[in-house]
């Protein structure tokens, strides 16, 4: 049980214009069922405490959490005292340090980082409770329903979108002059040899270059101009299907006879008899596949070592609230202290001369 300090706390520092936010994924994050800020708000904790506590619940949502930032925002205590102070609320119920694991886009998963902050002091069980549930998640990892690109305003240098000519009103409605006609510029005719290829033209195309070399890797399987723009659509099927030019080249020439009567009758019914399976585009999840679950590890907010919510009591690892409550332990009490100040005095009243 915490002990009242009727020693008035020292005023947490004004927040400045340009305190530093955390980047995306990162940050504060305020628990659910806030009470309203009273100045008897930490008034059980120590004046170290109570000091980082004043500071930290002003905070916005967002702001960099970091034992580095915020020692610089507070000039009494450094790095170490603040990373103590952090471990004290952490244990007294105010703060939980957590990490989610987030799949993006191609199944690429990233970490996000976040740090809930309690007004009132919870319990073990209310946080174990509430960082169970999928607000908690959705709160340290939240998902845009829009994109960016959907949302976002257009950008300054963008034209504004010109409003549609109005229709005629009807048949008396005056018309504008016609602008005096511009007498038609004469080209020259373009040559055909410099007319621009459009993309995979005939002899051009991947599929069509793989059939072309087949040839030329093994004279079984010499085909004509006719024979690979025959075979071409088939060819660009399997491409299509994801396989490289190695995949399809390789399908190609396994296992050929020692002799080829029709390189092309062949080829086509390797085409179509060993195509491969459409697979799914990355990004899109099979029908009957469930929704991935995203799971909650709280970070002890010594060490930063991550576990379930029920593994790490007050916040702590094992070894971080070991340490933690021997140090509590060997922490003299007040009667000790006055009792050594006692002794102290009277030995400096002995040595005085007489």
């Amino acid at each position: 049980m915490a002990t009242q300090h009727p020693s008035s706390a020292l005023h947490a520092p004004a927040l400045s214009a340009a305190y530093p936010m955390a980047k995306p994924g990162y940050g504060k994050r305020s628990a659910p069922d806030q009470r309203p800020r009273t100045r008897h708000d930490f008034a059980l904790l120590p004046t170290r405490e109570r000091y980082v506590a004043g500071f930290v619940d002003h905070l916005p949502d967002g702001a960099a959490m970091s034992v580095k930032t915020l020692a610089k925002q507070l000039p009494l205590y450094g790095q170490q005292a603040v990373s103590t102070a952090l471990t004290a609320l952490s244990v007294a119920g105010h703060l939980r340090r957590v990490r989610c694991a987030v799949v993006g886009a191609g199944d690429e998963t990233r970490w996000v980082f976040r740090t809930f902050w309690s007004r009132a002091a919870r319990d073990n069980e209310w946080w174990n409770t509430y960082l169970a549930t999928e607000k908690a998640t959705l709160a340290a990892a939240p998902v845009p329903e829009a994109s960016t690109l959907d949302t976002a305003p257009p950008p300054p240098w963008a034209p504004a979108a010109e409003d549609p000519p109005p229709a005629p009103e009807g048949p008396d409605t005056e018309q504008a002059p016609e602008p005096a006609a511009v007498p038609q510029q004469r080209t020259p005719a373009r040559a055909p040899e410099t007319e621009p290829a459009t993309p995979h033209a005939r002899g051009t195309s991947p599929a069509y270059l793989a059939l072309a070399r087949l040839g030329r890797d093994d004279h079984r399987l010499t085909l004509s101009a006719d024979d690979c723009a025959t075979l071409e659509p088939q060819a660009a099927q399997w491409l299509a299907r994801g396989v490289s030019v190695d995949y399809l080249t390789s399908a190609l020439t396994a296992g050929l006879p020692a002799k080829v009567d029709s390189p092309v009758g062949l080829l086509r019914r390797r085409l179509t008899d060993k195509i491969p399976p459409r697979l799914p585009t990355a990004g899109s999840p099979s029908p009957g596949a469930p929704a991935p679950v995203r799971r909650l590890l709280v970070e002890c907010t010594d060490c930063g070592r991550p576990g379930p919510p029920q593994a790490l009591p007050d916040g702590l690892c094992r070894p971080c609230r070991t340490a933690h409550a021997g140090a509590a332990e060997d922490s003299p009490r007040p009667v000790d202290i006055a009792d050594v100040k006692a002794h102290m005095n009277n030995l400096r009243d002995l040595l005085k001369p007489v």
